[in-house]
This record gives C-alpha cells, structure tokens and sequence, in this order.
C-alpha cells in the first residue's frame, strides 16, 4: 500500500516535470502492466475525472508506437500532450525529418508533414483518453492468442462540454 503512495506522488512529479501537467491522481486503474515485451503503461483519473495514460520503455519510443499501442490497449486517445514547454515538439521533429528527406523543399504544408510526426521520439508518454472501448483494458501477454488479454474491466466515455 504504501510504495502506490509513493508510485502516485512520484508520478505526479513526473507529469509535473516532464510535462507540464500538475494534477493529482485520484484513482488508479491500472499500474506498470505490460504494453510490449519493453513498455509498461499505467492508466489513472486525475481529481477532474480526465483519464490518462502514461507509458514508459526501456527502449526507444516513437509516437506511432505510442498510438499503436493506445489502440491495441482498446482506448481511444483524446490529446497527445507535447513534453514541457514545447508546444510544437511533434511539428518540429516533423519538419526536421521530412527536411532529411527533401533537403531542397522548401514550402512544407501540415499534409506534407503528417507522416513525418511520427517518427518523434516519445518517451515518456502521456495521452490524455477519450473513452475506453468494449468497457475493458488490454494489455500485452505474449502467452495470448492475439498477443493481449483483459487486465481490467472499467468503462469511462468523456463527454464534450462546451
């Protein structure tokens, strides 16, 4: 009981850090479970209700990893949040890439750099969720005929206000 104590405050120092995001941590739903043979993610709702995931590797993230993995998990990712006061991480990375490419181009358009965003490395990451689908959480398990089983049952749906 008391190392999730410690777990929640030190990820709450991490968002804080890392991201920009100060918040508290009211529920965790899931912790440090398997979202590839290198990756753990955990699942928590901050006191406002809002769900986030933040996943962790031993090796080398790229955002189309982190997206892949959001989906196969069975959530649906509401906000990519960008590392701390750099608003414009994915389309800076972006645009670097796609200028290693097409060293001559010089009028890039956000369709010219859609792909090209994801290749940035992201690790830590953090995903702020939309609505987890079929009310369960997957994660990896490589002893599983699809390679993911149901950690946990929960059904969240964050509905738009104005």
């Amino acid at each position: 009981m008391n190392s999730d104590i410690y777990d929640d405050t030190q990820l709450e120092k991490d968002l804080k850090n890392g991201f920009g995001v100060a918040t508290s941590i009211s529920q965790v739903l899931v912790r440090r479970v398997a979202v590839s043979r290198t990756a753990e993610a955990t699942l928590f709702l901050t006191d406002k209700k809002q769900l986030f995931l933040y996943i962790t590797g031993q090796s080398n993230l790229l955002l189309s990893d982190v997206t892949k993995i959001v989906s196969r998990m069975s959530l649906r990712l509401e906000q990519i949040m960008p590392p701390k006061n750099r608003p414009d991480y994915f389309d800076e990375v972006g645009r670097e890439k796609f200028r290693q490419v097409f060293p001559g181009r010089e009028h890039i358009s956000s369709d010219d750099l859609r792909y090209y965003r994801t290749l940035a490395p992201y690790n830590p990451a953090l995903i702020q969720i939309a609505e987890v689908k079929n009310g369960e959480i997957l994660c990896f398990d490589p002893d599983a005929s699809t390679g993911w089983r149901v950690a946990t049952k929960f059904t969240y749906r964050r509905i738009r206000t104005s």
